[in-house]
């Protein structure tokens, strides 16, 4: 058995109280992914493109207040 498919087979074992808390976990955890993720991308730039348009669509009134 994998470890995937072991990891599986406990999800699927846990109490609801259990696996509401492991979804909690989880959902932590893929954030904290996401998060380092864009940091990762706007240190190495990759992410400017997207800063310098979205910038010059607001000055040229493109935008509007949320």
């Amino acid at each position: 058995m994998s470890k995937l498919e072991q990891i599986e087979k406990s999800v699927a074992e846990l109490s609801p109280e259990e696996l509401k808390a492991f979804a909690a976990w989880f959902e932590a955890l893929q954030a904290d992914i996401w998060d380092r993720q864009i940091e990762t991308d706007a240190k190495a730039g990759r992410l400017d493109k997207l800063a310098e348009q979205a910038l010059a669509d607001h000055r040229a009134g493109r935008t509007r207040s949320l």
